[in-house]
């Protein structure tokens, strides 16, 4: 079949793992893909068998401490297949725009005159909580949310929504970082009673939750031999019972 001489890019937005949570729209469009440009995290290696047989696949995915392929270059490859004339799926864990540089890569498919779209996945942020029975909102308990990047520093607006009890502070990629933001917490005046879990696997057969308080959680996960991909969830949403028990297995029934 012939192809148009400028291709186009999708970025997909693939959820917190398993492939059913992924949206009808997203699986429709990699399944019309010539290239798949996917991350480590994500439901592709569930849907890897179902793609054609002439799909690309380029493997970009990070992990902690191991960067294989820089963000300038993945922008580099979405720009230079579309170019090429093919339809190239850029999927990603979670949503696109949630802390997924996918604002990044739109821009350079922008600069490049590639045609551009963006398919909202579910977040880590909410779903991996969710997972666990904790709701980042509950009447009576949270009334906000706050999603940080573990990468960085605690900003002011951080420290201000983990010091208020009705705001939920959600911390993304924060596994690595965690004595480093506990600590920044503690000395600002966060309480070390404020309860903390943390949800690991979330959406998968390995998924597991410790709970704690900030003042303990550094030491408790440790123990726990706590590693990646992790949620971090602080505020009054994560003390145990806010919810019933058998609310953490809701989604275990749709597996």
């Amino acid at each position: 079949m012939r192809r148009a001489l400028v291709g186009r890019v999708d970025l997909i937005g693939g959820g917190p793992g398993p492939a059913d949570l992924l949206t009808l729209r997203a699986y429709r469009l990699l399944m019309a893909a010539d290239v798949v440009v996917a991350d480590r995290l994500g439901p592709f290696e569930e849907l890897r068998d179902e793609l054609p047989a002439h799909v690309e696949v380029i493997d970009v995915g990070k992990s902690p401490g191991h960067h294989p392929v820089p963000q300038h270059e993945i922008n580099a490859l979405l720009v230079a297949r579309a170019l090429a004339g093919r339809r190239v799926v850029r999927l990603k864990g979670g949503d696109p725009f949630v802390l997924g540089r996918g604002g990044e890569e739109v821009l350079a498919c922008e600069a490049a005159g590639v045609p551009v779209t963006v398919t909202p996945g579910i977040s880590s942020a909410i779903s991996v909580p969710q997972a666990a029975g904790i709701p980042v909102t509950h009447r009576g308990v949270a009334s906000a949310v706050h999603v940080v990047n573990g990468h960085g520093d605690l900003s002011a607006s951080a420290i201000a929504s983990l010091a208020d009890p009705e705001v939920t502070t959600v911390i993304l990629m924060g596994v690595a970082s965690l004595p480093r933001l506990t600590a920044a917490a503690l000395a600002a005046g966060v309480a070390g009673d404020t309860p903390v879990a943390i949800v690991e696997n979330g959406h998968t057969e390995r998924q597991r939750t410790i709970r704690s308080v900030l003042a303990d959680i550094v030491p408790d996960a440790t123990a726990a031999q706590l590693a990646n991909p992790a949620v971090i969830v602080v505020g009054e949403v994560a003390r145990a019972g806010v919810l019933l028990p058998t609310s953490a297995m809701l989604s275990e029934s749709m597996r």
